[in-house]
């Protein structure tokens, strides 16, 4: 594994030569998109150019390499022509979606808009609304430039992943296929709640709902919809809510703990697998009011520690979330109907049931080696067609 910034001691994976330039290129990225948004910093970070980069295949791993598998190479690690190298040097190449940057001009997740599907111009993350020519318009042209003759798998998280994949423009020719993400069932498994939540100096007397994500307050993570959610319950069942708290985790937790009718326990960032898991364990119920999602690993760990999940039916979810048999499919956007899920699986649900369920799930879809064997698989394919 060759990575830009290595956080494991591991010697099976590599990073990249050491060079001041590194952050000078991300840096580089940044300014070109803040100068085309009109000096705006909106959505600065819902966007992409891959118009930096280090060229890889000069690296010792990269020679020795028999196959190459791209996987998420944003903000200055790989740019098209770096990815257009690594095509050009005849090693086959399978690239995992994480999400659809890929396959649209400049965005990661494209919300409503369908651009990406014909030609990306006027893109609803500019400031004005774009324009025929904007950068989103010229990142696709490249793209186009940069896959022209090339063959590659590209896999997808999730069958949603993999369909939006297949409409694409820039994907037409290639080949789509959808593998879900591993989970580490050594790290990632039940505990007993009691101690999860005082090894985490959280209450033993509360029924705990868990929210996570990178940003807590990322529009896109849905946390105005929890809020309501929880308003909602505030005025419906308030003898639910007196035995409710909540564990949100992500940068800007500590911003979340007067926005809800309960007690709030943030926790800013949380980079040790295995204190994720304990928090995991704390919770009665994973929640993800998520707008727009792939394949979330925080779902697959928290089924994992058969911890029931609540979620909107958007993106990937569904192929997660078993209704009323492993946590409570939403409609997407229905503050109401999400509330409602809360009360069935903190109020009216076997819990036994939900968790033995929840571990199941995580273990037939999600296991090391059903995934492994899969990839074999791509891998094998893609090694015979080149």
């Amino acid at each position: 594994m060759m990575v830009r910034d290595k956080r494991t001691e591991q010697i099976t994976v590599a990073t990249l030569p050491p060079s001041p330039l590194l952050k000078a290129k991300f840096l580089w990225e940044r300014f070109v998109i803040w100068k085309a948004n009109h000096f705006s910093r909106k959505n600065l970070f819902q966007i992409d150019l891959a118009n930096t980069g280090t060229d890889i295949t000069s690296l010792p791993e990269f020679k020795e390499a028999d196959l190459i598998h791209l996987h998420w190479i944003n903000q200055g690690f790989l740019s098209l022509r770096d990815i257009r190298r690594i095509i050009d040097s005849g090693k086959p190449v399978v690239w995992t979606l994480h999400d659809q940057w890929p396959f649209t001009g400049i965005c990661h997740y494209s919300g409503e808009c369908v651009k990406y599907q014909t030609r990306c111009h006027h893109c609803p993350l500019l400031t004005n609304g774009g324009a025929a020519d904007d950068i989103s318009a010229k990142v696709f042209h490249r793209k186009q430039q940069m896959l022209r003759g090339a063959h590659i798998v590209f896999v997808g998280c999730s069958q949603w992943m993999a369909g939006l994949a297949r409409r694409s423009a820039l994907l037409t020719g290639q080949e789509v296929a959808s593998v879900p993400n591993a989970i580490n069932a050594n790290v990632f498994c039940p505990a007993d709640k009691k101690r999860a939540r005082l090894q985490c100096n959280l209450p033993t007397d509360k029924k705990l709902l868990l929210f996570g994500a990178f940003k807590a307050s990322d529009p896109r993570k849905g946390i105005d919809y929890l809020k309501e959610a929880c308003r909602i319950l505030q005025e419906t069942d308030a003898g639910l809510v007196s035995q409710v708290g909540l564990i949100v985790v992500g940068n800007g937790a500590e911003q979340m703990r007067d926005l809800f009718p309960f007690p709030v326990w943030p926790f800013d960032s949380v980079g040790d697998e295995r204190q994720m898991a304990r928090l995991y364990n704390a919770a009665d119920a994973f929640i993800t009011p998520s707008l727009e999602d792939n394949l979330p690993n925080t779902i697959v760990e928290a089924l994992s520690c058969g911890t029931p999940c609540i979620g909107f039916r958007v993106g990937g979810i569904p192929e997660m979330i078993d209704h009323l048999q492993n946590g409570y499919l939403a409609e997407a956007r229905n503050a109401a109907d999400l509330a409602e899920g809360i009360r069935f699986v903190l109020e009216k649900a076997d819990a036994d049931a939900l968790s033995s369920n929840a571990v199941r799930t995580a273990h037939a879809r999600y296991g090391e080696d059903h995934v492994a064997a899969k990839y074999i698989a791509i891998y094998r394919h893609a090694t015979e067609f080149k």
